[in-house]
């Protein structure tokens, strides 16, 4: 929907790293569009105004790769809680994943989701296509179909595409549409029954760990088919110092390569699942919060070093975004064993607060971050992210203004997405979302 009555966003510092803005002044929306951004106006006659004065303001945040659950598993996420709890979280275009039921492995699927997304969704919803039919790694599914019926990439998600032969082909396949192949890297033989970072902490809790070569494996195999197709690979989730190097030494070559990396990836370790949120020692004594399932995700926690690499490569572009894989589970999905609990964090309305802690540390600028979360994926979306990811006059009005020094207490129960599976229960997050714009009118506000 576009705002028909203007909004005037007063007073609040303007970070928009596409126009290297970073200045204290005025936006005004007009019609779902900028009117006007720069210094301070007088007025803005018959505006709907938000006083963003000591806060930031940017173009809202863009999702590629998180999951809404719907169709089939309505109970863990649906489209209205999942877009609303995007925009809780400052995000204003969000990209579905197909590990639906069934997959989105045709158009009649994306076209019931685009027309959900239309009628509940919060903010925009644009759709990943499966590679295979039924996400099954058996035979390509009908890829054309899915690209003129408007998916923006292609995925198996989850389920990495373990058949080099099939993904030669949907890299060849795909790259005359200019679409990217998204693979979950992961080979499946390494990573058999491992449910954690395969390291001191999978010892000390006598867990199967998912060794570092796992992913490491895939990521190599992903570039190698990279330049002998000439198609596009974008690298989800990457979680290893080793991945972070191929991907710098395939990029310095030309490859078309593109990689996103997660805010738990980028600042919680496997210690984590040892139930003092990443304190203490592996050799301490084991308490009843150990085993903490809200820890398991898919690829896994890593440890510091990983984590250093991680940052390293965020900041200086050899990672191109910041996505969530936002994977909302319901409450019996995760009160289980470790190894009965479903992989997944619920973070899309925790990932601005936890990303900003790089920020205070010192770790990456504000004006990096904001661009991996932007202006970089409205470029990898192409066509589809023409006037996202960008304040200029003229683009599409989605804004998100946050207070990056509030503090705030993480609590799950309140989140608005049905998944309450967060490992970040009772942590002090400073950074929260004031309001989120989409299309010219207010999504989200504090309070309201």
């Amino acid at each position: 929907m576009v705002g028909t009555r203007p909004l005037f966003i007063k007073g609040g510092r303007i970070v928009d790293p596409s126009q290297g803005l970073d200045l204290v002044g005025d936006l005004l929306l007009q019609e779902g569009r900028v009117a006007y951004v720069g210094a301070p106006l007088d007025t803005a006659p018959d505006a709907e105004v938000l006083d963003a004065s000591g806060l930031i303001v940017s173009p809202g945040f863009i999702d590629l790769h998180c999951h809404l659950r719907e169709p089939g598993f309505e109970h863990k996420e649906t489209i209205a809680t999942g877009t609303l709890a995007a925009a809780r979280g400052g995000f204003t275009t969000v990209c579905c994943m197909p590990n639906t039921e069934p997959a989105i492995d045709s158009a009649v699927v994306v076209d019931f989701i685009q027309r959900k997304a239309a009628a509940e969704g919060v903010v925009r919803v644009l759709v990943i296509g499966a590679v295979t039919r039924g996400r099954l790694g058996k035979e390509l599914a009908d890829l054309g179909e899915l690209a003129d019926a408007g998916v923006i990439a292609v995925s198996d998600d989850g389920s990495p595409v373990a058949n080099a032969a099939l993904m030669k082909s949907a890299l060849l396949y795909m790259k005359p549409y200019g679409l990217p192949v998204i693979d979950h890297c992961e080979d499946p033989v390494l990573s058999r029954g491992g449910v954690m970072n395969e390291g001191a902490v999978s010892s000390r809790l006598g867990l199967r760990g998912v060794p570092a070569a796992a992913e490491e494996n895939m990521v190599a195999r992903n570039i190698q088919l990279a330049e002998l197709t000439g198609g596009w690979v974008h690298l989800a989730h990457l979680s290893t110092a080793g991945s972070v190097a191929m991907v710098r030494a395939a990029k310095e070559r030309g490859l078309p390569i593109t990689a996103e990396v997660m805010p738990h990836h980028l600042t919680l370790t496997d210690a984590w699942a040892l139930g003092r949120q990443g304190e203490g020692d592996v050799n301490d004594p084991l308490t009843a919060t150990a085993y903490d399932t809200t820890t398991k995700v898919n690829p896994p926690l890593r440890s510091s070093t990983d984590i250093d690499a991680l940052v390293e490569g965020l900041r200086d572009g050899v990672i191109d975004i910041v996505a969530t894989d936002h994977a909302p589970h319901a409450a019996v999905d995760k009160e289980v064993t470790y190894d009965e609990a479903a992989f997944g964090i619920s973070n899309i309305e925790t990932a601005l607060g936890s990303l900003l802690s790089l920020v205070h540390a010192g770790r990456i600028d504000l004006q990096t971050l904001v661009q991996r979360m932007t202006a970089a994926p409205a470029t990898l979306l192409g066509r589809a992210g023409q006037g996202l990811g960008s304040l200029k006059t003229g683009s599409v009005g989605d804004v998100v203004i946050f207070n990056a020094e509030a503090p705030w207490e993480v609590d799950p129960a309140a989140f608005v997405s049905r998944g309450k599976n967060s490992p970040l229960r009772g942590v002090t997050l400073k950074g929260r979302v004031f309001a989120t714009v989409f299309n010219g009118s207010v999504a989200y506000q504090e309070g309201a």
